[in-house]
């Protein structure tokens, strides 16, 4: 392994131009001779024959897939996957004919195309990779090394008290609206789902030889080892086997690609696998999820594109792309990879009193014009209670426990309608936010913190009935006494209590530590109707260390505990190869 990771790293300083601040390697990509600096440093150390490396090699000709036309939704799915395998066979052609001749030769150990990229994952001889380098219908070479650290039976009855993170976000009102994620996809690209201790995720796996992809062992049944990808799955579709109901869409099914390795190196091309996969899991474009939650990131700089493509094609076969933002807060211009890519959704950390968490990444990022901040919305995100590994609980903390909210949430949308497009769910979620912060958009929380009964309303089928909207929270700082600022344009939060007219607090006092309202409670009558009163709340600190709170563990006998910032727990073993919050970090 030490010889693999030393051989692609030689690979790159004697054959491919390195752009200083960047992780992408360029190559020539015409027929015209390469640049003055690559000629003279190849003239100068020439590429020594034997040496094995691995790469992705990308070719020019590629497809716009804003382009996919169809009357439906899985007729462009398969209109998608159609153009995109025939422009890979078509293209690919010589190189797969060359590939093969050097395998009999003994120069190429393997080859993979990779047709939603239309590229080539090689490991061979650096001489042939050169080789590659000249073709006429190629790119760029990519280095194929990523370092990673991670941003049946019946369901139990929704009739245990969810956790407040789930309350806060009004997911509880849509249970009540007989909106639960009923008839939706969620896939996970994580480090697995442990379904053989939790009842609750066993039970929504959706099963059959297309809801499982593991590139590295090729295993047919969910595991997980290293327990990441268990927990943000909890957050997601989890039920009340705990105690507690910790899941936002209990009533989804769910996939899973596992794109981290128990241990040693990931590899670029295993995660395009899974990008490849999730458009047509076990060969039926038709099983493709409806959504896709990525608890991980890249961060080599301020805009990786690496699996921007990829992002591309989802988008085009109608599956939201959801983003953890990034563990690398709070400083301005913190915004991760892919998340801060064009078509991601990025999604921030809060806490459940709505102040932002310090590790949450933020923009601005100068890697897509649209929206204009960074992330899209914020999500809570601290010492929240989900499934861990061996049937147990625990509290966590970071930017990867915040996106699967929003993934449920999305879920819990689609439920009511299955025919929403992506345009359609993003412009719900953003547009109906709690505006936290200054008022308006930002670079710390974004649009604001999801409120699902208000995107629900956006989307024309729940109808509430509203008495006040509060206003966006205020910026406060330790010496200034903040004032209620009125504004035309505010977002209702829900709470429990159902009155004609809304309570309105006074000035708020500056006190030494944030304080959160109350905690909104469903009210589990079966109706299309929820009737609700907002009450708007000014917190007392514009500044948040997410600390753990006191340990709120549905299990008899749970021993795990966490901080603010992700790091392992007693109880949890550590794999040396991964770090926490799955981010992935390129060398």
């Amino acid at each position: 392994m030490v010889f693999h990771r030393l051989a692609s790293r030689l690979l790159l300083t004697l054959i491919l131009l390195i752009t200083l601040g960047t992780s992408h390697v360029t190559v020539a990509i015409d027929n015209t001779p390469p640049a003055p600096a690559i000629s003279a440093e190849l003239a100068r150390r020439p590429p020594p024959t034997g040496i094995i490396a691995s790469v992705i090699v990308h070719l020019k000709d590629q497809i716009d897939p804003r382009t996919i036309k169809g009357a439906d939704k899985q007729e462009r799915r398969r209109s998608l996957l159609a153009t995109l395998q025939t422009k890979a066979d078509t293209t690919q052609g010589f190189l797969r004919a060359l590939l093969h001749t050097r395998r009999t030769e003994g120069r190429v150990t393997s080859f993979t195309p990779l047709w939603i990229i239309n590229a080539i994952a090689v490991t061979a001889d650096t001489s042939l990779i050169a080789e590659l380098a000249a073709r006429p219908e190629v790119d760029r070479i990519e280095p194929d090394e990523i370092s990673i650290r991670p941003t049946g039976g019946q369901r139990a009855a929704l009739s245990s008290p969810p956790e407040p993170n789930i309350d806060l976000i009004g997911a509880p009102l849509l249970w009540a609206a007989s909106y639960s994620g009923t008839g939706v996809v969620i896939a996970s690209m994580d480090t697995g789902v442990d379904i053989g201790s939790q009842s609750d995720l066993a039970a929504t796996w959706r099963g059959g030889t297309n809801s499982w992809f593991d590139p590295y062992t090729g295993s047919t049944t969910p595991y997980d080892v290293n327990g990441h990808g268990t927990n943000t799955m909890g957050l997601m579709v989890g039920g009340t086997a705990g105690g507690t109901a910790i899941g936002v869409a209990p009533g989804a099914r769910w996939i899973s690609a596992k794109i981290f390795p128990d241990s040693g190196m990931l590899s670029t091309n295993y995660i395009h696998q899974s990008f490849q996969w999730l458009l047509n899991p076990g060969g039926d474009p038709a099983a493709a999820p409806d959504l896709v939650n990525n608890s991980w990131q890249i961060t080599t700089g301020a805009c990786d594109t690496s699996f921007a493509p990829d992002i591309q094609n989802l988008l085009a076969a109608g599956i939201v792309p959801i983003f953890a933002s990034g563990n690398d807060g709070p400083n301005a211009s913190s915004a991760a990879s892919p998340a801060n890519n064009p078509g991601a959704f990025a999604v921030g950390a809060t806490d459940n009193s709505d102040l932002i968490a310090t590790l949450s990444g933020r923009g601005p990022t100068n890697c897509r014009a649209s929206p204009g901040y960074f992330p899209d919305v914020v999500a809570p995100g601290v010492g929240v209670t989900t499934t861990d590994l061996s049937g147990n609980y625990l509290q966590w903390s970071g930017t990867s426990m915040a996106a699967p909210h929003v993934s449920g949430g999305m879920a819990l949308l689609l439920s009511i309608n299955l025919s929403y497009t992506v345009a359609q769910l993003e412009h719900a979620i953003t547009t109906t936010i709690v505006d936290l912060g200054p008022c308006g958009p930002d670079n710390t929380y974004g649009a604001g913190r999801i409120n699902l009964v208000a995107a629900a309303t956006a989307l024309a089928v729940i109808t509430p009935t509203l008495t006040a909207t509060p206003t966006c929270v205020p910026t406060l700082t330790p010496t200034v006494t903040p004032t209620r600022t009125p504004t035309p344009t505010r977002t209702p939060t829900p709470t429990p209590t159902v009155t004609a007219t809304p309570t309105e607090t006074g000035t708020p006092t500056q006190t030494s530590t944030p304080t959160s309202t109350a905690t909104p409670t469903s009210t589990p009558t079966q109706t299309a109707t929820v009737t609700m009163t907002s009450t708007p709340t000014t917190t007392s600190t514009a500044t948040d260390t997410p600390t753990q709170t006191a340990t709120s563990t549905p299990t008899p006998t749970p021993s795990t505990t966490s901080t603010a910032t992700p790091t392992v727990t007693a109880t949890k073993t550590p794999n040396p190869h991964l770090v926490y919050l799955p981010a992935i970090r390129r060398k």
